[in-house]
């Protein structure tokens, strides 16, 4: 899918989260029924991560982004790609036959999926961010809402309390994303689903090639200017190690042409033209769905249970050919 921009894009730095906060309930939006708890050991003072982690982003840097960026009077002109993404997380959540009486957003941002969702499917909303000034300016939307100020690596809610998580794009800034999709899975209901978005490995292809080959040319070397990815052969193990199951990984990629490099230069500081004159950057995205177990879903069954085996199968055709010749 194509987009048409010319606005800059607040993302792909080299930028880590702030440590846990927590903000009470929105007003007029009771949280009964859905209990806080004491983050797990390993919270820190502000401005460091999880000591388990590699500390590849500025974690206090991305907060102070966050805030800076949610500020901004025409904010809105540059969430194009946030909305896009939160739309189809949403399309997953209404491909599932059923509804949420509690769900919750891990990094809403200014809730890029929630405007999305329906009081029909989701009972009460929960959205969580580390930036104060993104959940204080939070889009509107329909469904009962609920924001906490919380680090992605640090979730202040007990476990088994959500029947639905969602993630768009957030988990791509965390310095421990291992940790992270723990967290998610521990705040799960059983048979509760985790749906997530996050960038992948060919994003800014067209950036990272431009910015090697110059610098080469200059250099006659060159360095990373852009934050890691996540490999989508990984996202499945990392799911796994996390505890979920029923795994569905699938990507997109979306391509968004500027009108000229000015306009690039302001989003990406880009270096890379097509044939029309227009400047493209392009977004993979990797969405992954994952279960916490229950005793109610399908599971495969025993090895050598089977009382049919593969090379049978093939006498299917001939049977149904047979009864065909015979009608």
């Amino acid at each position: 899918m194509r987009l048409q921009a010319a606005s800059p894009l607040e993302m792909l730095r080299l930028t880590r989260f702030p440590p846990q906060w927590r903000r009470p309930p929105a007003a007029g939006v009771p949280a009964k029924n859905v209990g806080f708890r004491k983050v797990a050991s390993g919270v820190s003072s502000l401005g460091s991560a999880s000591p388990r982690s590699l500390n590849i982003f500025d974690r206090d840097l991305k907060r102070k982004q966050k805030n800076w960026a949610a500020r901004q009077p025409e904010r809105i002109k540059f969430d194009y790609l946030k909305e896009e993404v939160g739309s189809r997380i949403a399309d997953r959540v209404y491909d599932i036959a059923r509804d949420f009486p509690f769900a919750l957003d891990v990094g809403c941002g200014r809730g890029y999926i929630a405007q999305h969702l329906n009081k029909e499917t989701v009972g009460k909303f929960f959205q969580t961010d580390i930036a104060e000034n993104a959940l204080k300016n939070a889009l509107e939307m329909e469904i009962p809402t609920v924001n906490v100020l919380a680090d992605e690596e640090f979730l202040p809610f007990r476990e088994n309390t959500f029947d639905l998580v969602v993630s768009s794009l957030s988990l791509h800034w965390v310095n421990d994303l291992p940790r992270a999709l723990e967290q998610i899975h521990y705040v799960l209901k059983p048979d509760g689903v985790f749906i997530g978005a996050v960038f992948g490995g060919d994003t800014l292809y067209e950036l990272r090639c431009s910015l090697q080959l110059a610098e080469t040319e200059r250099e006659g070397g060159f360095s990373p200017h852009v934050s890691p990815f996540t490999a989508v052969n990984d996202l499945g193990h990392l799911l796994g190690r996390a505890g979920f199951n029923t795994l569905t990984v699938d990507t997109d990629e979306i391509q968004v042409n500027y009108p000229g490099m000015f306009e690039l230069m302001e989003d990406l500081q880009e270096m890379y033209g097509n044939e029309d004159g227009s400047v493209p950057a392009t977004y993979q995205i990797y969405y992954m769905i994952g279960w916490k177990y229950h005793d109610s879903q399908a599971r495969p069954a025993k090895r050598g249970s089977a009382t049919v085996s593969f090379g049978e199968l093939r006498k299917i055709n001939d049977v149904m050919s047979q009864g065909k010749k015979s009608q």
